[in-house]
């Protein structure tokens, strides 16, 4: 059959992309599509969706580490070819969900994930603390100033209490990001933990020519602090950079575009702790995470300073919160001042915002409010 411009993807063979999301679904989620009228929590981990059509679907949710091995794998697939028809699912925060289509099965199914102790714990629903989204940290990135799975292990072992219950005011988000390039979204996290390097990248200028496109290396710094430069080698002048201290923030972007530029450094690199961001609409507008701890050494291997600040937060916010108000939310009702007073943590001059280069009406919400400078392209 030959290719039809008005039909393109009748007839389409190819091995680029995903299949289609569709073929993944279970039965019952296929057939009610876009009739779902409301779900409940039946306990903590268990969710209820009632379709229009009188369906139900139950889901348990179970949280799981971001980097699993293939018999970890194969475990999940097991409870899911035992009780749900071979189908599961993972959420954007890592959980595994295995969804049957009847109350009575969701006891089985549970005493099967259980009969496997703690290495699929149930939870991870409602007034909790989620499951913690992580980066790759040491494992994988290039760039990072601390680790991703060993700081969040340790965090979560300490909060584990949190997961499988609903005792806090709202659920709170935890997220880490390895590098302050944030592609573990702490810029929006209730409680965020990002590793932070300290000391700008050192220079190997014998590698430099032989790794390094210096145009791209200079061009990848957001504040221009790479400059190109000469310097002598083994008794020869070649091209290589500079970098300037001051206007240097330690982002990485140059060693990403230049291997011969690293920055990681045992005493430079750290953690810095951001509290109070949020991406819901729900009550207020979405928030970004305020920084309050500059900087938290990396104690391997269970990160006691940077676990004792989490519960530190986490306890005063759960004393202290009303219902349904998120960590945010909380600290701007009683006042930052008043949330550094009742976590114990030590406000410091770093926690001021002095960057002059950001406008006031940056939009950071889907509320927006038209203004007279939209016209020009609202009026047509």
């Amino acid at each position: 059959m030959g290719y039809d411009p008005k039909n393109p993807m009748v007839g389409r063979i190819t091995d680029l992309g995903p299949r289609y999301y569709g073929d993944f679904l279970p039965p019952v989620i296929k057939e009610n599509k876009g009739t779902w009228l409301y779900h409940e929590i039946l306990e903590p981990g268990v969710l209820m969706h009632v379709s229009e059509k009188g369906a139900k679907v139950f889901t348990v949710r179970c949280g799981s580490p971001r980097l699993v091995t293939v018999n970890y794998i194969r475990d999940m697939c097991d409870i899911a070819d035992k009780h749900c028809g071979g189908f599961l699912r993972f959420t954007t925060r890592n959980n595994v969900e295995f969804m049957v289509d009847a109350k009575e099965k969701v006891e089985a199914l549970k005493a099967t994930i259980k009969s496997y102790g703690n290495k699929f714990p149930i939870g991870g629903t409602g007034a909790c603390i989620t499951n913690i989204v992580h980066t790759q940290g040491w494992v994988h990135c290039h760039t990072p100033a601390t680790d991703a799975s060993g700081p969040v292990k340790a965090v979560m072992d300490d909060l584990f209490e949190y997961f499988g219950s609903m005792t806090l005011p709202a659920q709170v988000r935890i997220a880490l990001a390895c590098c302050l390039n944030m592609c573990g979204a702490v810029h929006a996290s209730d409680i965020a933990i990002l590793g932070i390097h300290r000391k700008p990248p050192m220079i190997d200028n014998e590698r430099v020519t032989g790794v390094c496109e210096i145009p791209l290396a200079i061009a990848s710094c957001p504040l221009g602090a790479v400059k190109p430069a000469k310097a002598m080698v083994n008794g020869e002048e070649v091209k290589t950079v500079k970098v300037n201290a001051e206007r240097c923030m330690f982002c990485g972007n140059c060693y990403t575009m230049c291997p011969a530029m690293p920055l990681a450094d045992p005493e430079g690199d750290g953690i810095a702790i951001l509290v109070g961001g949020k991406v819901s609409n729900s009550k207020s507008a979405p928030k970004f995470s305020k920084l309050v701890v500059p900087f938290l050494p990396n104690t391997t291997p269970r990160w006691p300073e940077t676990v004792a600040v989490v519960r530190q937060i986490v306890e005063a916010y759960a004393k202290d919160a009303k219902k349904y108000e998120r960590i945010g939310e909380w600290a701007e009702r009683i006042g930052w001042e008043k949330f550094f007073e009742k976590t114990g943590i030590p406000f410091t001059i770093k926690s001021i915002d002095d960057y002059r280069l950001a406008y006031d009406t940056w939009r950071t919400t889907t509320q927006f409010k038209y203004t007279s400078h939209t016209a020009a392209y609202t009026s047509k």
